[in-house]
């Protein structure tokens, strides 16, 4: 891959906690080569409480994140994609849109931290570890020497990641 710039849609079926910190990680490791964008099949409307605070607390900038549909990205005039991940076993699953430009996909799928039932302490664990999971993929994926890899080795690196834990 030749380009020096590189826009990554996280896509999820809520766009409220796994996808949202996968854009807040990548936007700020990627900072300069990659631009990160998130969104949902269906949407909540509104980012998961806990995923701010935990965002907040590791020093992300916060304040463009919000809870989208997939849509948004596959109108005339939105950004073209290079790459999509879904980060959600329902979003995998689902028949996503057509993204102009044919990005790269894979699945990267990591269990759900709003649906963990318990404690206060157990749910803020949850996305403590939603946040590691994807902080190192995020990582890995960074450190893709993206110049030197076709196609085809690009695509199986990328869904090798998505079984790192």
């Amino acid at each position: 891959m030749e380009n020096s710039h590189f826009n990554v849609l996280f896509l999820c079926t809520g766009n409220s906690a796994r996808s949202i910190i996968a854009e807040a990680c990548l936007n700020r490791e990627g900072q300069g080569r990659f631009t990160a964008y998130s969104a949902g099949s269906h949407p909540k409307g509104e980012v998961h409480p806990l995923a701010i605070e935990l965002l907040k607390r590791l020093n992300h900038d916060t304040s463009g994140l919000r809870s989208k549909s997939w849509e948004a990205f596959a109108v005339p005039g939105a950004p073209k994609m290079d790459f999509v991940f879904t980060v959600c076993d329902q979003a995998a699953a689902e028949s996503c849109p057509v993204w102009p430009g044919q990005p790269m996909t894979a699945h990267w799928g990591v269990p759900d931290p709003a649906a963990v039932e318990g404690t206060e302490p157990e749910k803020a664990l949850a996305f403590v570890d939603t946040y590691r999971m994807l902080s190192n993929r995020i990582s890995i994926f960074v450190n893709l020497p993206m110049a030197s890899l076709d196609r085809l080795a690009l695509q199986k690196r990328l869904t090798d990641i998505g079984t790192e834990r």
